[in-house]
């Protein structure tokens, strides 16, 4: 059997030829291809406005920024998620608090965020960072009320569960992203999420004010609109309008520009995400029959409604066994995710072991089974029957 890695892109020959296309036209980045992919993904997700960026770390320190996170600033997000979701806070100085997750979802625990505000004065924390872990979207409904009522922002990290969604009070699907409840959100186009652009992010949102931050922040705080300048016609060179040349710096941004070739790619690849999201169900349901009662079983992702599947994951006893055993196989299963409040670089801030007791055991036990459109039947079953001689 061939090398089964947890992750992987699948780059078809349309992919191919819509990069080919943009190569050879006059743009290889600034060009049409930005915001053709921009309106596209924007009107996948259902949010008013798209902001292509250089990749999702990018994407969560443009959040940040634009929303102005400063020193002494505190911010709550998940320790069971990549670094960048807490990273971003620490980019522009802020302090990063973390609160337990929810054994049952593996996502942040709302009353351990809501424990965190009641504890202290109203003021003391400045926004949120939810994770939809895994692929499975957070209730930013309750989420949003919270927000509220302490004058809290959220940054929801979409990066696993583009096409995933919620059901909210009303009955109605709120899709991972879409801007209804969260200020911003980002995603992640790495070879191994849904959509692959080689590298590459976005953030949406529904905050006209913000999105147009946004842009500029993305491009070294540049703006190249008349109506935006403050210096006068007269500083920039013109007599009576300005000079098309002319342009001003008014934020201390970043080059963090997506390329038009990725876009190209990116927007390929968008039209087949559905079949892929489609995929990914029916190789989380075939998981679930595989494992469900089965003693050395502790957890398992499930079948769940709007999960988007990023990630499979089993809690099973002797972890590391059952790890080591895999990759005898070829097999290359991966574990998602240290606890970040462990983090050597997040420990000098006091963080300690028994912090996040629901995080640390869930990290014990946490394996991520092959996860990806193109796993077939055969490769899956191999897994499976894999697993089961380990514990046999």
């Amino acid at each position: 059997m061939k090398n089964i890695p947890y992750g992987r892109q699948n780059i078809t020959t349309e992919d191919i030829d819509a990069v080919i296309e943009t190569l050879k036209s006059d743009y290889l980045t600034q060009g049409p291809k930005i915001l053709e992919f921009e309106k596209a993904f924007a009107n996948y997700i259902g949010s008013k406005y798209a902001v292509a960026v250089a990749n999702g770390t990018a994407a969560l320190h443009l959040c940040t920024l634009a929303l102005d996170v400063k020193k002494e600033q505190k911010v709550i997000t998940t320790p069971i998620t990549f670094a960048a979701s807490a990273n971003c806070v620490r980019y522009c100085d802020g302090e990063v608090v973390f609160a337990d997750i929810d054994p049952e979802t593996y996502l942040i625990d709302y009353n351990a965020v809501e424990k965190l505000l009641k504890a202290s004065p109203k003021g003391t924390y400045n926004g949120i960072i939810p994770v939809d872990f895994a692929g499975r979207a957070v209730d930013l409904e309750k989420f949003r009320a919270l927000a509220d009522e302490y004058n809290l922002w959220i940054i929801e990290d979409s990066c696993h569960s583009p096409g995933g969604f919620f059901v909210d009070s009303k009955g109605k699907e709120q899709n991972c992203g879409n801007g209804n409840f969260a200020d911003l959100a980002i995603f992640s186009f790495h070879p191994v999420k849904h959509i692959a652009s080689g590298e590459g992010g976005m953030v949406t949102t529904n905050d006209e004010a913000l999105y147009h931050k946004l842009l500029q922040l993305r491009t070294h705080g540049i703006v190249k609109s008349e109506d935006a300048f403050t210096n006068s016609i007269e500083f920039a060179g013109g007599d009576t309008q300005y000079p098309l040349w002319y342009m001003e710096m008014q934020h201390l941004g970043f080059n963090y520009r997506l390329t038009d070739f990725q876009a190209a790619l990116g927007l390929s690849q968008l039209s087949r995400a559905d079949q892929g999201l489609a995929r990914r169900r029916d190789i989380a349901a075939t998981y679930l029959e595989a494992f469900k009662n089965q003693s050395f079983v502790k957890g398992q992702s499930g079948v769940i409604e709007g999960h988007a599947y990023h990630l499979y994951i089993l809690e099973v006893e002797d972890r590391l066994g059952l790890y080591n055993y895999l990759r005898t196989k070829n097999i290359f299963a991966q574990i998602h995710y240290i606890p970040c409040h462990l983090m050597p670089y997040y420990r000098q801030f006091g963080w300690r072991e028994g912090d996040m007791s629901q995080a640390e055991k869930y990290y014990k036990n946490c394996i991520s089974l092959p996860m990806y459109p193109t796993l077939t039947a055969e490769e899956q079953q191999f897994v499976i029957t894999s697993i089961h001689e380990f514990y046999d």
